[in-house]
């Protein structure tokens, strides 16, 4: 079912104090992304260098893959192409039943849940278990994430808290959070210990030497890889870069623009498989190939998935990440929602104010903002296009190409401040639901213009 972003918003606000909560807690990190930056004089410059560097490697992907593909087979991994989520699934599912795996440790990775992989896994016997805090937190509660970086972060802590007593026997009313972790980390050490296959995402793919870099703050990941015998990875084609050199600016910009630290508390290189173990990676086009020759939604690949887009804008602020339909929230989920499906993903475009923050935080310089614009002009061609919209637009343009027209509806404007309210503010004026319409001068300005002005 597609969700309509508006409908979604309204029944998240109806609960004014998580709303307001969920605003706080986003712009706290947006403020600390903001500190940070401002203690590194070279901060544009960085943003500048990652952005070229990211548009130099996805229109090189052909070089860059295949550069990487042959670097990671010499270091022992085994490099697998899938064309897309079927692929990919079957693939890991292979590689399970291959060696006998009945269950698998996952850290985070939104790669897989673009693939719907968990569910393909347990449909087909496999159990798993996502090993991320707030991913193993939504697990139990059976819901997706709501932001790519902090998944859990519109739950408090008390609903975590009744959730682990139910599911993990913690003692009845204690919600702190210190408490909570550790009987998570307890529950989850037997999982990563008996575990024979973890899979990681990718942040990185050095193409130069083969290394997979994944980025985290609870070393989930590292706890999985250790123990397991069977390493898969899972890397969409984007996630490439040339060498470590450039891995460098995007490690400085990473972490301070997704939770505004000034690193993750572990980077770790995955360069070959453990002594007697494998290493498998995936390498996952699923319709990154036809972004590339979208010349006005290439930059979407730039991506680095810090999140700090949703940190910054105000609409995913004040309306929460199950308020889109795609499973990527904030503006870089509506772009990558359109190129998806524009027919399913439309009904996000109206959560975008076009104020730009996104363009100006985003550290690999997407011009996030610009493209949603350019996806509303194009709805009326995909039939999308809101019916009142368009008679209210084509109103304007007339009034708008008739000056003597628009200079009488301007002297004729003040009448309705005098128009009784039910008139103004009733199910055919969408606008005023929650708005108040401005006065109207009883003087236009080019009319105070010609009168004071002196020439």
């Amino acid at each position: 079912m597609n969700k309509n972003h508006v409908t979604a918003a309204e029944a998240f606000l109806s609960n004014k104090e998580g709303a307001q909560w969920h605003n706080e807690t986003l712009w706290g990190t947006r403020v600390k992304r903001d500190n940070l930056a401002k203690g590194i004089p070279e901060w544009e410059e960085l943003r500048e260098l990652a952005s070229k560097i990211k548009m130099h490697s996805i229109t090189h992907l052909d070089h860059y893959l295949l550069q990487f593909a042959e670097a990671a087979e010499k270091n022992g991994a085994t490099v697998h192409w899938a064309k897309d989520d079927t692929e990919h699934n079957d693939i890991v599912l292979e590689i399970l039943r291959k060696n006998n795996a009945e269950k698998v440790v996952k850290s985070k990775s939104m790669l897989t849940e673009e693939c719907h992989l968990d569910d393909f896994l347990i449909e087909n016997g496999i159990d798993v278990i996502e090993s991320d805090l707030g991913e193993r937190i939504l697990q139990l509660l059976k819901q997706p994430p709501s932001h790519i970086v902090m998944p859990a972060i519109h739950l408090k802590r008390q609903i975590i808290g009744e959730l682990f007593e139910e599911k993990l026997n913690t003692e009845k009313g204690n919600s702190d959070p210190t408490y909570l972790t550790g009987c998570m980390r307890e529950n989850l050490r037997k999982e990563f210990l008996s575990a024979k296959v973890a899979m990681t995402g990718a942040n990185f793919g050095v193409a130069e030497t083969g290394d997979i870099v994944v980025c985290t703050n609870e070393g989930n990941a590292d706890m999985g890889t250790s123990q397991a015998d069977i390493h898969i990875v899972s890397m969409g084609i984007e996630k490439v870069i040339p060498n470590r050199e450039s891995l460098g600016v995007f490690t400085r910009l990473l972490a301070r623009s997704a939770t505004g630290q000034p690193i993750t508390s572990y980077t770790s290189h995955y360069c070959k498989p453990r002594k007697g173990g494998e290493l498998h990676i995936i390498l996952v086009d699923n319709g990154r190939s036809d972004i590339l020759g979208n010349k006005d939604h290439l930059q979407t690949l730039k991506c680095i998935r810090c999140g700090a887009c949703m940190n910054t804008c105000p609409v995913y602020r004040r309306s929460g990440g199950y308020s889109y339909s795609y499973f990527i929230p904030g503006p870089i989920g509506i772009n990558l929602g359109m190129l998806k499906a524009p027919q399913v993903y439309y009904t996000n475009l109206p959560a975008c104010t076009l104020c730009f923050s996104c363009n100006n935080v985003c550290p690999v310089k997407i011009d996030l903002g610009n493209q949603i614009y350019k996806w509303r002009q194009g709805l009326d061609a995909i039939g999308k296009a809101n019916p009142a919209k368009k008679v209210l637009s084509g109103g304007m343009s007339f009034l708008f190409n008739h000056p003597g027209l628009f200079q009488s509806a301007l002297k004729m404007a003040p009448i309705v401040n005098k128009i009784p309210r039910s008139l103004k503010y009733n199910k055919f004026n969408e606008w005023g639901i929650g708005r108040e319409l401005p006065e109207f001068s009883p003087e236009s300005f080019t009319s105070w213009w010609k009168k004071n002005v002196k020439r």
